[in-house]
């Protein structure tokens, strides 16, 4: 067999040779395998199915909280249930605790002999990795999934699946509540944040606007708008001034020129009158002496004159002296209605300009006021349009935090009434008719296998210790030599045979004997 390629007649030809050698331990094995399965004690599993219910409110009506994978969380919940914390209450109230074991002995059993299967409906969901996964509002794949516990007794099965069955639902129930109730929580605490903020926003809104009205976007147009508005009430305002300072001056003339005249016609006591008398008389005095001496005629009664006019001067001092007052009321009294009239007049003129001039300062000033707003509306605006920026985005997060709680409320509502989606017991837990192990068909399936690849194995190791030359294609692998000529062997009736023990090879052996002894 090592030093040649063998084909298929070959292999018939080893399998009539072995076929006892693998027939019998092909036989003998099942019956082994069934009599070995009565040895092990048998276990029985307890089976409880349950149904993923659908939410029975549409999606679009409430949006669910609770959208974790439904294997993570059957995973999750499933970790739960068999701390230590959950199972101790049930190994106590069932008595599981057989005498010298413990409780966490009894836990460990537990925990290898639950598992948790998903019920799959969509063959397509097995077969892609990962699209059993939920997505949010998106119904699931998984319809539900089985609850298996394996026990020693039938009964013990069914109790220990029962109540894991339950803790599962119970589990399920709180924590998406729980879930349901701290998205709620935390919701509530984003609004309370936002509207905090939401107001501090407002009340820097509202005193940005007072601290800079009139310098707000869109203000820019009514503030240029004004500032035309003043200056043309400067230019009006700037020519009535300088028409009522020229008016001014041309009454002050005509006064003066009034008076002028109103004093002239006035009788020699005037003083004025007599200072000019004086004067001349003082200069006709200095011209007299230069051509004259002091004796001459005209030069002496240009002196008397000269002292009688300072008499008169000094009288009307002395006069008035003691009633100033007096000679100025007496004197206004006296004075012409023209000169008076020119008087009301220079003064009315004054109170027009004062009032003019304040005027003036004042639209000054509120031309600069709105100058200056207008050179810093730029950089105001832009303050502004962050801070409503900044208000705007505050307002749209509080309205979107206002809506997930609203949403977050309705579901965790629609959960504490059990509307939304839930895990349902379809099936409670069976009691087991037969053991779920051994399975003595298995069991004798297992040894029919084991006894054909070992018949089989012994069959391929009798074949390679055979060295037996049996055929043309052997003699040629063994000698290495080209075969000449082959006699076949010849049994009685004329039949020929190969050598691969076709046709009766016991047959064969028998006639070779017999030609032998002959």
């Amino acid at each position: 067999m090592i030093q040649r390629e063998m084909n298929m007649d070959d292999y018939l030809a080893m399998l009539r040779r072995r076929l006892k050698v693998i027939l019998i331990p092909a036989l003998l094995a099942p019956l082994a395998g069934y009599m070995v399965s009565h040895a092990f004690r048998p276990k029985y599993t307890s089976e409880s199915l349950v149904l993923v219910e659908e939410p029975k409110i549409p999606d679009v009506m409430v949006q669910p909280v609770f959208t974790q994978d439904l294997t993570q969380h059957v995973a999750t919940i499933q970790q739960r249930v068999l701390s230590a914390t959950r199972l101790r209450p049930m190994i106590e109230r069932l008595g599981l605790a057989k005498p010298g074991q413990t409780a966490d002995d009894v836990m460990d059993g537990i925990r290898q002999n639950m598992t948790i299967e998903p019920v799959v409906t969509d063959l397509s969901q097995v077969s892609v990795p990962g699209t059993t996964k939920k997505k949010p509002g998106a119904g699931t794949a998984v319809p539900g999934f089985t609850v298996n516990y394996t026990d020693s007794t039938a009964r013990e099965a069914q109790q220990i699946c029962t109540d894991l069955t339950s803790m599962l639902l119970e589990e399920d129930l709180k924590s998406r509540q729980d879930v349901t109730q701290d998205t709620t929580q935390f919701l509530a605490k984003q609004v309370e944040d936002a509207k905090e903020n939401l107001d501090d926003l407002e009340k820097k809104l509202a005193a940005f606007k007072d601290q800079h009205m009139g310098q707000l976007p869109g203000d820019e147009d009514n503030n240029m708008k004004i500032l035309m508005g003043l200056n043309s009430q400067l230019d009006a305002n700037t020519q009535n001034l300088n028409r009522a300072t020229q008016d001014k001056s041309f009454t002050e003339s005509l006064l003066a020129q009034q008076i002028s005249s109103w004093k002239a016609s006035q009788s020699a006591t005037n003083p004025q009158t007599l200072q000019q008398q004086l004067s001349s008389l003082q200069a006709q005095l200095v011209d007299l002496q230069a051509r004259y001496t002091d004796d001459h005629p005209d030069v002496i009664k240009t002196k008397a004159d000269i002292e009688q006019v300072k008499k008169k001067l000094a009288e009307i001092n002395d006069a008035a002296a003691k009633g100033t007052d007096i000679a100025k009321e007496n004197q206004s009294a006296n004075e012409p209605i023209e000169v008076r009239q020119l008087r009301v007049q220079i003064h009315q003129y004054e109170d027009l300009i004062a009032q003019a001039t304040r005027d003036q300062k004042k639209l000054q000033q509120e031309i600069a006021v709105y100058q200056n707003r207008i050179a810093s509306s730029p950089k105001i605006e832009e303050e502004y349009k962050e801070l409503a920026r900044d208000y705007d985005n505050a307002q749209k997060v509080y309205q979107d935090d206002l809506a997930k709680q609203s949403a977050s409320k309705m579901a965790s509502q629609a959960e504490q009434s059990q509307e939304g989606e839930q895990l349902v017991l379809l099936n409670p837990a069976d009691l087991p008719d037969s053991p779920s192990f051994p399975n003595p068909l298995l069991f004798a399936a297992g040894g029919l296998g084991a006894g054909l690849a070992l018949g089989c194995g012994l069959a391929l190791w009798l074949e390679l210790r055979d060295n037996s030359i049996r055929t043309q294609a052997d003699a040629e692998a063994a000698f290495e030599l080209p075969m000449l000529v082959a006699v076949p062997w010849v049994i009685e009736g004329g039949e020929l045979v190969n050598g691969n023990g076709n046709n009766g090879f016991w047959k064969r052996k028998k006639q070779a004997n017999e030609a032998v002894k002959v």
